[in-house]
């Protein structure tokens, strides 16, 4: 499992080997990242995996684009996760990616935007980087995990006056997605439509 890949020291050389290996080898190694960090990263991003990862993300495989996202989402959920893709500008990166030919790399990279937005570097980088189309687009027309990882997003963008005074011209499509057949998807459009009502 994770816990011995971690105690074994492997992390290091599976990230180096991700720059060398053949595609289906590639995507075993992502899946073995995703699970390992889900537990500690510390390792991996003292190993460079950031960058690394970030190649990935334009490989023209989908299945390694979507694990590379993927394995995002689990860095972005660690707190040193979250400053290590700002300072890594990997956020302009993962918006790029919400307009994949994919719906699974759409929604892991909103999967990945919805933890780092969490902090204020990322909230400002996504404003920057012009996240909140893209984010709307996945809202109106993908439906599941994408719509539902893309509505949290919006909401913390929601949160920044420029974002909030935006979103209230597009309340009507977080309207219709109280009548999703998911219920988390309607509980986050609820959320997300209080959020964008508030007034300061």
């Amino acid at each position: 499992g994770a816990g011995s890949v971690l105690r074994a020291g492997l992390i290091p050389p599976l990230v180096q080997k991700l720059t060398m290996e053949l595609d289906e080898i590639q995507e075993l190694i992502l899946d073995t990242l995703s699970n390992c960090l889900h537990v500690e990263i510390s390792e991996a991003l003292a190993a460079g995996a950031v960058t690394v990862l970030k190649e990935k993300l334009s490989h023209p495989s989908t299945a390694i684009r979507s694990k590379a996202a993927w394995v995002f989402l689990e860095i972005s959920s660690h707190t040193e996760g979250k400053i290590a893709m700002c300072k890594e500008e990997m956020i302009p990166v993962l918006v790029s990616l919400l307009e994949d030919t994919q719906p699974e790399v759409q929604a892991n990279s909103a999967g990945a935007l919805m933890f780092a937005l969490v902090t204020p570097q990322g909230r400002s980088s996504a404003m920057g980087a012009e996240a909140i189309p893209p984010l709307l687009t996945l809202v109106a027309e993908e439906t599941g995990k994408a719509r539902l990882n893309a509505i949290k997003t919006l909401t913390l963008l929601a949160e920044l006056p420029e974002g909030r005074e935006t979103l209230l011209d597009h309340r009507d499509t977080f309207q219709r997605c109280l009548d999703d057949p998911s219920e988390a998807v309607q509980r986050a459009a609820e959320i997300a439509i209080t959020v964008i009502d508030w007034k300061p």
